[in-house]
């Protein structure tokens, strides 16, 4: 009974923890865009003319600037404006190394044409015989490869349960071993500790080294 019990309430568990968090980051999500109407003037905000407050409008907000944004900046006065603010940048010492810092990553996360994170790799750390998996991030390391000598390739290590955190290591392309999942899908074996592992189809197992386990 306490068996049928237990399995009854972590099956429960299953169904509402994910929708509570998914719910959860959502509110902050919409709760941080949202104090975007602050910067609109009071006479202006919707809250002083229709007397209520909506959740949600503020966000709406947030989406149409970014819109906007990204509007004048791909024509030539918007690129001329941008080219202007970031050589004003590089002219302050701190702020220059946080602008440039912040705008590679943005680039390089958000960026359709970048081979950053379109890889998911397998290879032997922090020693040989114990795998871990990475992502690929560059694979042109100028100076790195020049030395070592090796064709090399730059790869993220991501922590769990928090993959956003971690490290990066530089490994020689013949160590590492290419797998057919996909980056969310490693995403998902990270932040669930192992437990959620992505099917893979068994039709290349003659061509691995090993044979997979009978079930």
């Amino acid at each position: 009974m306490m068996k049928r019990l237990r399995r009854y309430l972590v099956a429960g568990l299953l169904v509402w923890l994910p929708l509570g968090i998914t719910i959860f980051l959502f509110r902050v999500l919409i709760g941080l865009m949202d104090r975007s109407l602050r910067y609109v003037p009071e006479r202006f905000q919707p809250e002083t003319w229709l007397g209520v407050s909506i959740p949600g409008l503020g966000a709406i907000l947030t989406i149409i600037v970014l819109l906007v944004t990204g509007l004048l900046a791909a024509n030539i006065v918007g690129r001329k404006f941008i080219g202007g603010w970031e050589s004003l940048m590089d002219r302050i010492p701190v702020a220059r190394s946080i602008y440039s810092a912040a705008k590679n990553f943005a680039e390089i996360v958000f960026s359709d044409s970048g081979k950053a994170f379109s890889k998911v790799l397998l290879v032997e750390y922090p020693r040989k015989g114990i795998y871990t998996l990475t992502f690929q991030t560059a694979t042109d390391v100028g100076e790195i490869q020049g030395r070592t000598g090796e064709d090399v390739v730059c790869c993220f290590v991501p922590t769990t349960p928090n993959p956003t955190s971690g490290f990066i290591i530089i490994v020689p392309k013949k160590d590492a071993i290419e797998l057919d999942m996909e980056v969310d899908e490693a995403v998902k074996l990270i932040m669930s500790l192992g437990v959620v592992v992505p099917t893979w189809s068994k039709q290349q197992t003659a061509e691995l080294p090993l044979k997979m386990p009978e079930e």
